[in-house]
């Protein structure tokens, strides 16, 4: 008994100085922020059809169900528009059969053609962005346009730039998702990339979210009229080119992320021609802040 007293004599008060020497030392060296993973993706899917032209919603589920990534940005996303989609809601049906979120932002939004004794759904043609983690809000904005669904169109405001805020482990990350116009003449993305870089720059009431921009911005990396987003964006390279599906020779198709998100690795995945493209994934670590 006199041992074990004499033994907690000495011992106890060691710990207890050991225990404040720690707890120094935490105070004088915080742990660094905690990195949170993430697979993203984006993918244009030429609004249900691959490269054969065959319109194959399935084909493209078993497509984007390989890809294993919580948020998808997607392009080319008819809901109702025609028969070419079979009339079908593209976004809500490939979040269902995926089991995520979604958000749609439509660049056109037509009238319905005639249907005697119904009240159909309006034509709608844009971007998505599907996500397994809780969508907080979602923005359609503006951006210039250059309309391919009239006569002798001029470049005006547009909307169909899509910005959703998703809850990433409770880390809010704004995701965006753009499709970029086509043409030759580079003069409309240029605007488009300044449109673009003026919604992600707004002040934030409070510390702003990182952010991601997904889509298929029908430029090469070296364009000269991408070269401002590069200036505050990261491009995720995935070192290989992403159009036409078959036989690629181009890359059009990016994962750009900005300051608070680390880059892993990116990849174009092999997934054929269940589209025109084929997508682009990254690994991304969120840093907690």
């Amino acid at each position: 008994m006199r041992i074990h007293l004499a033994l907690r004599r000495h011992v106890v008060p060691l710990l207890l100085a050991v225990g404040l020497v720690l707890t120094a030392s935490a105070t004088a060296h915080p742990a660094t922020p905690r990195p949170d993973p993430l697979r993203v993706a984006t993918y244009n899917i030429h609004a249900g059809a691959g490269e054969d032209e065959v319109f194959d919603l399935d084909r493209q589920v078993r497509a984007l169900r390989s890809l294993d990534a919580a948020v998808i940005g997607l392009q080319e996303v008819d809901v109702h528009w025609g028969e070419r989609s079979q009339w079908r809601d593209l976004a809500r049906e490939l979040a269902h059969r995926l089991g995520m979120h979604v958000a749609f932002a439509p660049i056109y939004s037509l009238d319905p053609e005639p249907a005697a004794g119904t009240t159909p759904p309006r034509r709608e043609f844009g971007v998505a962005v599907l996500s397994r983690h809780p969508v907080l809000r979602v923005r359609n904005h503006e951006i210039t346009r250059l309309s391919t669904q009239g006569e002798n169109p001029l470049p005006e405001p547009g909307p169909g730039f899509l910005q959703a805020t998703v809850a990433v482990r409770g880390i809010p990350l704004d995701v965006y998702a753009t499709h970029l116009d086509y043409r030759p003449d580079p003069a409309v993305r240029a605007a488009q990339v300044a449109d673009m870089l003026r919604v992600m720059d707004r002040p934030c009431p409070f510390r702003c979210p990182a952010h991601l921009l997904l889509g298929d911005f029908n430029a090469r990396p070296d364009a000269p009229e991408l070269t401002p987003l590069w200036a505050t964006l990261r491009d995720a390279d995935p070192g290989a080119p992403t159009f036409p599906a078959s036989a690629p020779d181009r890359r059009i198709d990016y994962v750009a992320t900005s300051a608070g998100i680390d880059l892993r690795r990116a990849w174009t995945a092999p997934t054929g021609i269940a589209s025109d493209h084929l997508p682009v994934v990254a690994d991304l670590h969120l840093t907690r802040r």
